[in-house]
Order: C-alpha cells, then sequence, then structure tokens
C-alpha cells in the first residue's frame, strides 16, 4: 500500500520541515535536487512517507514537508551514508537551513473542500 501525506492530529508520524533560505537564482537547482534525493534515495528509506517540496513566490525559499513512520526512522535516515550523499549538496547549495520535526496540532478545512474529511 503507498503511503500519501495525511495532516490530520493524533496521527503517530514524525512531520519534518525543513526550511531553506536560497538565493532566488539557485531556487530551482535545490528544487530539483531535493525532488531528484527523494526520488533516488530517501524514499527507499525504511519508514519514509511522503516528502513534499515547495518554493516560495519571491525565490527566496524552498520547503521540505516530509513525514516519515517515527523519530527513530527519521534520526536512521540522517545517520545513512547515502543519504547523507545527498543532504551534503542541499546544505552547501543553500545559504542556510533549519530542519525540525513537528507535530499536528490543528487542521482546518472548508466543509467540502479537497481534503476535508
Amino acid at each position: 500500500m503507498a503511503m500519501t501525506t495525511k495532516i490530520e492530529t493524533g496521527r503517530e508520524v514524525a512531520t519534518l520541515i525543513n526550511v531553506f533560505t536560497v538565493l532566488p537564482e539557485r531556487q530551482a537547482e535545490l528544487v530539483a535536487l531535493l525532488s531528484r534525493a527523494t526520488e533516488e534515495t530517501m524514499k527507499d528509506r525504511p519508514g519514509f512517507i511522503s516528502a513534499n517540496i515547495h518554493a516560495s513566490a519571491d525565490g527566496e525559499r524552498v520547503v521540505n514537508y516530509a513525514q516519515w513512520e517515527s523519530e527513530a526512522h527519521f534520526r536512521a535516515m540522517l545517520a545513512d551514508p547515502t543519504a547523507q550523499e545527498h543532504m551534503t549538496p542541499a546544505a552547501a547549495l543553500a545559504e542556510g537551513f533549519d530542519p525540525r520535526l513537528y507535530a499536528v496540532e490543528s487542521v482546518h478545512h472548508i466543509e467540502g473542500s479537497p481534503g476535508a474529511g
């Protein structure tokens, strides 16, 4: 069964939100690098659920919203040399980055909107 991003309170997943600061002329390159890393490596790591790469309209940020089955799975990925081969170039391309794990505390939808349960 394929896992997809599902944002809801009480879900037992580790949610990574990593905000990269990037020069606007490098934004597309960072998006491509993160997308390639996800397809070639991250999606095959144990515990991976999903990754969603967002590019800010001003060109200065790239956000990776990823879900892992647990914090332990996320930490194991960080220690994996194969994953590090992809993370190191992303860090070098960015001016800065701020990866943090989050818990979903509140979700709101307009009745009848896509994704409303």
